[in-house]
């Protein structure tokens, strides 16, 4: 049995490299090949192409990217065909991935999606589009299959793995406590692309010290995916992070979330791992200038929140600032907010623990593709 997989980012490997580790656990014999990440390739996905070949973000980005991208698709199309897979599986970056899927399938491939695009929030007129190109989905939410009932889309819910790996951390770490004349811990997350640690980088280093101007005893941690991207702050703001005592980590988003007292996130994948972790956070994203214009103009945002727990929830569950509103007072002062109502996080973390519970995955995705496969 051979499987291609496509990921596209490190949220995408994460999930890639839970979903190969499960079709190997109930296909021992099963090959994979694509476009991964480190840890899909540690559970023996062969790469074709590096998860970085992908790794950008928002119309400008993507733009500039294109022939590269468009000379990419084209080469892992070729390589597939000549594979002769049981199935392709996109999985998330849906503007590489669904095209390419389309192709495939016009050639015979069958094709799953696994991460339904976030068509609740931007560009719900791509939901026809997505049953065309793909012959089944797979989502994280549960809300998500509904959306695709009327184009005749095979959508199942899974679950998210990030779900069962928190509660297991959090079952390990139960007994782990500050102590108590510990100040306050506070995660400053830029992202994890490129463009991200460029854009949100200044904003989070002035937030900390306002923070640090009203709590001089706080403890700054900024957790990043990437050694050269620890490397690159260092570089453009070694002094001002000394000065405020921030800690750079890698590989340690997880770990960070759990013993801090509040998050500052640029949205993403991320602010469903604090939330999951129950780690108060306040979410923001500044868009390139060109995104933001073209996003507005072209009135392609439906969605009232960006912060998936809020979306999950379907209220404002933490505060969000987008574009021109997220400045470093604004950020600093509802940081500051959660940490003067410990009511209020007690309450969030009751409400992480029900959505942990909700969105526990184990081995459906895995399931999914077999019994689709099969069928």
């Amino acid at each position: 049995m051979r499987v291609v997989l496509s990921a596209g980012e490190a949220s995408g490997d994460f999930l890639g490299a839970h979903l190969a580790a499960a079709l190997k656990q109930r296909h021992p014999g099963i090959e994979m090949a694509g476009i991964a990440g480190p840890r899909m390739k540690a559970q023996g996905v062969r790469p074709w192409f590096n998860l970085d070949d992908l790794n950008v973000m928002g119309l400008q980005e993507v733009l500039a990217h294109l022939p590269r991208l468009v000379r990419l698709r084209h080469q892992f199309k070729a390589k597939t065909l000549n594979w002769q897979p049981e199935v392709f599986i996109g999985i998330d970056a849906p503007d590489f991935n669904l095209g390419l899927a389309k192709r495939l399938k016009r050639h015979g491939v069958p094709t799953m999606h696994y991460v339904s695009p976030s068509v609740w929030a931007w560009r719900a007129h791509r939901i026809k589009t997505i049953a065309q190109s793909v012959d089944a989905l797979m989502t994280l939410f549960p809300f998500e299959p509904a959306l695709y009932e009327a184009q005749g889309l095979q959508a199942t819910c899974v679950g998210h793995p990030a779900a069962d790996d928190i509660s297991a951390m959090l079952e390990m770490s139960s007994e782990i406590t500050k102590p108590s004349d510990h100040g306050p811990i506070i995660a400053l997350l830029p992202g994890s692309r490129q463009s991200e640690i460029d854009r949100h980088g200044p904003i989070l280093v002035e937030t900390a010290s306002a923070i640090r101007a009203h709590r001089d005893n706080a403890e700054f941690i900024m957790p990043l995916a990437q050694l050269k991207h620890a490397q690159q702050m260092q570089q453009r703001f070694g002094q001002a992070l000394q000065t405020l005592k921030v800690k750079i980590v890698t590989d340690a988003t997880r770990q960070t979330l759990a013993h801090a007292d509040v998050a500052i996130t640029a949205s993403g994948t991320v602010t469903l791992e604090a939330f999951l972790i129950g780690c108060p956070q306040v979410v923001f994203y500044r868009l390139a200038p060109v995104t933001h214009w073209l996003a507005r103009s072209m009135r392609l945002v439906q969605s009232a929140h960006i912060a998936l727990p809020n979306i999950l929830a379907e209220q404002s569950v933490v505060p969000e600032f987008i574009q021109h509103d997220a400045t470093p007072q604004a950020l600093s002062r509802a940081a500051l907010d959660w940490l003067d109502t410990p009511k209020r996080a007690g309450q969030y973390r009751q409400t992480a623990a029900q959505w942990r519970e909700q969105l526990a995955a184990g081995d459906q995705a895995a399931r999914c593709v077999l019994d689709f496969i099969q069928t």
